[in-house]
């Protein structure tokens, strides 16, 4: 397995790479914008393709990667369904998986230090985000923070890992870099309480000042923003309502870019075919099976994926492969769910 903890100086931010192999697949935790180039570095010298951007949770102290990397490598952007940022290309769930070659990610909700705070279990680890620190657990006083929504994530979530389990946070600010749940639990100044009451007191009083970056971080991390007005102004896009009267139509093939586990959650536009965003680049090229089909059939090809932001950046991958026709549903399943548009295949 490739694994690094790679480290921002200036907002004490810890970010995980992970992979099974080098030359496979590769996903990354809390990216920091200012380390972008750093990470696609080590990307390119461990010969990984970056397909996943995780964020535990909307950052106060430092702007995040991900839009960068999205940008620069058309990876997935993923947080948890609580998150209130604009756009994302993948929101998970409590104990939803996330996955690449070879390896797996548990989304476990863990709100308190914020109300959209996730953090990731594999195998003999968890990344914890802001939610247990070593030594330490994260503020609860802004982004709706709650100490009495910390105490359970702590108490009757995290703690309730093996202790064996290696603790990953996502900041240290005394050099740490590991510990396990165990050692949190004996050693941990802030676990040791006899009450959820004790803990709240406790975290009601510590009186800590505001992140520095507070201010310009928290505002860019919830408009990580995309081009789908650039897909839209191009021409490339279609309304809910342009969809819905092109829905069986013989000149288009509908294309659904989500993995399986969102399609079996969530449900699907009728009609549509199957091609996981992850496998895209290899179908539009020429040669490729949806290049082949567009080009023999002479149809359009229509992408769309949850929320529009893979679907767009599939539209550029097709009209950079050189098929001019192809667009994607503006806002993905999530719009066309929101304008009373049907849903094959969605659990009752």
């Amino acid at each position: 397995m490739v694994f690094r903890q790679l480290f921002d100086s200036v907002s004490c931010t810890y970010t995980y790479l992970i992979a099974s192999r080098r030359g496979g697949e590769a996903l990354i935790i809390d990216p920091v914008l200012d380390k972008v180039d750093r990470y696609l570095q080590l990307l390119t010298e461990l010969d990984l393709k970056l397909v996943k951007a995780i964020d535990t949770h909307v950052h106060a102290d430092h702007i995040t990667g991900m839009g960068a990397l999205r940008d620069r490598t058309r990876c997935i952007t993923v947080m948890g369904e609580a998150s209130g940022v604009d756009v994302v290309s993948v929101r998970v769930g409590d104990g939803d998986c996330i996955d690449i070659e070879g390896v797996s990610l548990r989304a476990l909700y863990t709100p308190g230090h914020t109300d959209d705070s996730y953090s990731f279990t594999m195998e003999d680890r968890v990344f914890t985000g802001d939610t247990l620190l070593i030594r330490g657990t994260g503020r609860t006083d802004f982004q709706n923070g709650d100490p009495v929504a910390q105490y359970d994530s702590l108490f009757n979530k995290l703690l309730k890992l093996p202790e064996e389990t290696l603790v990953y946070p996502a900041h240290d600010y005394k050099g740490d870099t590991v510990s396990t749940i165990g050692e949190e639990r004996a050693c941990n100044p802030r676990l040791q309480v006899a009450s959820r009451d004790e803990y709240v007191d406790l975290m009601s009083n510590l009186n800590l000042p505001n992140p520095k970056m507070m201010d310009v971080a928290v505002p860019a991390n919830l408009h990580i923003g995309l081009h789908q007005d650039e897909v839209e102004a191009r021409g490339w896009s279609l309304t809910c309502d342009e969809m819905a009267e092109l829905l069986g139509a013989p000149d288009i093939i509908l294309v659904d870019l989500r993995e399986a586990a969102e399609r079996e959650r969530h449900g699907e536009i009728a009609g549509s075919v199957h091609t996981p965003y992850v496998e895209l680049p290899e179908n539009v090229v020429s040669g490729g099976v949806l290049h082949e089909l567009a080009l023999a059939t002479g149809k359009r090809l229509v992408f769309y994926c949850a929320y529009g932001e893979r679907s767009a950046m599939a539209v550029k991958s097709a009209q950079d492969a050189g098929l001019a026709q192809a667009c994607h549903i503006k806002g993905g399943l999530d719009a066309w769910k929101k304008a009373g548009r049907p849903v094959a295949g969605a659990p009752d």
